[in-house]
C-alpha cells in the first residue's frame, strides 16, 4: 500500500506543487478582486467535473466493473468493455457541451447582466468544453489504475498545471494589446480560459502512450444498449454525489458567496487550493490506490482481509493529515503571505484568504476520510447508500454555508464544510459496519486519541514559534518569509513524528520503516 500509494502521492506533489505555482501566478495577475471572482466562478463548473471524474465518481463506478471483466472475462472483453465507456463518454459529454454553451449564448443576448455575472458566463462558454476532454482524462485514469498504474495518471495533472502557467506568461500578453493598462485584465483573462483547454488536451494525451503499451486500442463500440456502460451509469449517477460531496459544497455555497461581495469566492478559493495539498497528496492518493485493491478484494469475497487494508489505509491518512491540519491552522497566515502576497495580492488578501484557511482546514481529516470510505462502498458495489448520506449532509451544508456567509463571509462556508464533512464521515463509518456486520477498527480507535493531543501539541509548539519568529526576526525579506513557514513546522512536525514512534502509533512505525528502507537502497 505503502509503494503504490507512495508513488503516486509523489506524483501528485508533483502535481499539487505546481498546482499551487499556477495559484500563486494566478493571484499575481489578478488579485483577489471581481475579475478573479468571476473566473474562478467560471474554472469550478468544468473543474468539479474533474474532481467528480477524475478524482471520483467515473472511476469509483468503472474501475470495479473494469477489474470484473479483466478477472472473469479476460483482456479482449476488458478492452470492448472500456471503448463502449468512452464511446458514451464522447456522445453524453458533447451533448451536454453544446445544449450548455447554447444556453450561455442565449442568456448572453437577450439579458443585460452586471459586469462580474456577464464575464463569468463569458469564461464559463469558453471553458466548458474542457467537461469532454476530463471525461476522457478520467477514463484513462481509471484504466490504468485498473492495470497498477499509479505513477503516469497523476502525472498527468502536472501537464495540465504546466499549460496553465504558461497561458499566462506566454498568451496572455498578447490579449489586450492596445489597450489602456486598466482595461487590459479583463480581456487577458480569457487567455487563462483557452489555456484551460490546451491543459486539457495536454492531460488526456500524456496518458495515451502507456495504455498504448499496455495494449489499447481505441474502437467504436455503440454504448446504446451495451450491459457494461448501462451498469457503469447506475453506478456513476449516485456516485457522482458520494463521493464528491465536498466539491459540490464548494460549488454551491460559491455561487451564493458570488452574490454577496466582491473577493469572497476568490478568498475562499485560496484557502480550498492550500488545503487539497495535503488533501490530495495523502487522501487522494490512497484513495485512488485503495479502490481498485479493495475491489479486487470484495470481488475475490475476501472480507478479513478487506477489513485489514482498508484500516490500514485509515491509519495512514489519519497519522499524515492530523498534523498536516493543525500546521495549516496554525502557520495559516505565513503561509499565505510566502505563497500569495505578491503583485495584485495585497496583505489585505493575505489576512482574508489565511482567515479562510484557519475555517476550512479543521476538516481535512475528515475531508479524505469521507473519501476513503466512499470508495470502500464502492468497491463492495454499493454506491447508494454514499449518494443518500451525502444528500442529506449536502442540504445541511447549503443552509449552514448560506447563513454562515453573511455575516462571516469568506469563513462561513469552511466552518460548514468542516461540519458537514465530520457528520458526512460518521454516517458512513456507522453505514459501513452495519453493511460488514464488523469494521474490526479496535486497533485503530486506541490510536486516535495520542495522535489528536500530540497533533494539539504540534500545532501549538507551531503558532509559538511563529509568533516568536514575528517578534524577534518579521517577514521583511523573502527569507525570513521561508524561515517562519519552515522554521516552527520543522519543529512542530519533528516533534509530532518522535512523539507518536515513542508513543508506537503503527502508521509512524510503518512510515518510518519505509521511509528508512528507500534511503538505504538509494545510498
Amino acid at each position: 500500500m505503502l509503494k503504490a500509494s507512495g508513488a503516486m502521492a509523489v506524483a501528485t506533489m508533483s502535481s499539487r506543487l505546481l498546482g499551487m505555482v499556477r495559484e500563486m501566478v494566478y493571484y499575481g495577475f489578478m488579485g483577489t478582486g471581481w475579475v478573479n471572482d468571476a473566473f474562478q466562478y467560471a474554472f469550478t463548473i468544468p473543474n468539479l467535473f474533474r474532481r467528480l471524474l477524475g478524482e471520483g465518481a467515473l472511476t469509483a463506478a468503472f474501475i470495479p466493473v473494469f477489474k470484473e471483466k479483466e478477472k472473469l472475462h479476460g483482456e479482449t472483453e476488458m478492452w470492448r468493455a472500456a471503448n463502449a465507456v468512452i464511446s458514451g463518454l464522447v456522445i453524453s459529454a458533447s451533448v451536454i457541451i453544446a445544449l450548455v454553451m447554447a444556453g450561455i449564448s442565449i442568456a448572453l443576448a437577450a439579458h443585460q447582466f452586471d459586469e462580474k455575472t456577464a464575464l463569468m458566463l463569458q469564461l464559463l462558454r469558453v471553458m466548458f468544453p474542457y467537461m469532454l476532454l476530463v471525461c476522457l482524462a478520467a477514463a484513462m485514469m481509471g484504466m490504468l489504475n485498473a492495470r497498477g498504474h499509479f505513477f503516469i495518471p497523476a502525472m498527468g495533472a502536472t501537464m495540465l498545471n504546466i499549460v496553465m502557467i504558461a497561458s499566462v506568461f506566454w498568451l496572455a500578453p498578447h490579449f489586450g494589446m492596445g489597450l489602456p493598462k486598466d482595461k487590459k485584465l479583463p480581456v487577458q483573462i480569457f487567455a487563462l480560459a483557452y489555456g484551460v483547454l490546451a491543459a486539457g488536451v495536454a492531460q488526456a494525451a500524456f496518458q495515451i502512450p502507456t495504455l498504448w503499451r499496455d495494449g489499447f486500442r481505441y474502437r467504436w463500440v455503440p454504448p446504446w444498449g451495451d450491459p457494461t456502460v448501462q451498469r457503469v451509469v447506475r453506478q456513476m449517477i449516485p456516485g457522482t454525489i458520494g463521493v464528491a460531496a465536498f466539491q459540490i459544497n464548494v460549488a454551491l455555497v460559491q455561487l451564493v458567496a458570488l452574490s454577496v461581495g466582491t473577493g469572497i469566492v476568490s478568498s475562499f478559493n485560496g484557502a480550498v487550493r492550500l488545503m487539497e495539498l495535503p488533501q490530495g497528496v495523502f487522501g487522494i492518493s490512497l484513495a485512488t490506490y485503495l479502490l481498485p485493491t479493495l475491489s479486487g478484494l470484495a470481488a475475490e469475497k475476501n472480507y478479513p482481509e478487506f477489513r485489514s487494508t482498508l484500516r490500514h489505509g485509515l491509519g495512514t491518512l489519519i497519522f499524515m493529515n492530523a498534523i498536516a491540519c493543525v500546521l495549516l491552522v496554525a502557520l495559516a497566515e505565513p503561509i499565505v503571505r510566502l505563497l500569495f502576497e505578491r503583485g495584485a495580492f495585497s496583505s489585505v488578501s493575505t489576512a482574508r484568504v489565511s482567515y479562510a484557511l484557519t475555517c476550512l482546514a479543521p476538516g481535512l481529516v475528515m475531508f479524505s476520510t469521507v473519501n476513503i470510505l466512499a470508495r470502500a462502498f464502492y468497491a463492495l458495489g454499493d454506491t447508494r447508500t454514499p449518494m443518500k448520506i451525502s444528500i442529506v449532509c449536502l442540504v445541511i451544508n447549503f443552509l449552514a454555508g448560506s447563513a454562515l456567509i453573511f455575516p462571516l463571509h469568506e469563513g462561513g462556508p469552511g466552518i460548514a464544510n468542516t461540519f458537514t464533512s465530520a457528520l458526512n464521515a460518521g454516517l458512513l463509518f456507522f453505514a459501513l459496519r452495519k453493511k460488514l456486520g464488523k469494521l474490526e477498527m479496535e486497533s485503530l480507535r486506541v490510536t486516535l486519541l495520542p495522535i489528536a493531543l500530540t497533533a494539539m501539541l504540534a500545532g501549538i509548539l507551531a503558532w509559538g514559534g511563529w509568533n516568536l519568529w514575528e517578534q524577534k526576526l518579521g517577514h521583511a525579506t523573502l527569507v525570513l518569509k521561508l524561515g517562519a513557514v519552515f522554521a516552527p513546522a520543522g519543529i512542530a512536525g519533528g516533534s509530532y513524528w518522535l512523539i507518536t514512534i515513542l508513543c508506537k502509533i503503527p502508521a509512524a512505525k510503518e512510515m518510518t520503516e519505509f521511509a528508512l528502507s528507500k534511503v538505504k537502497r538509494f545510498k
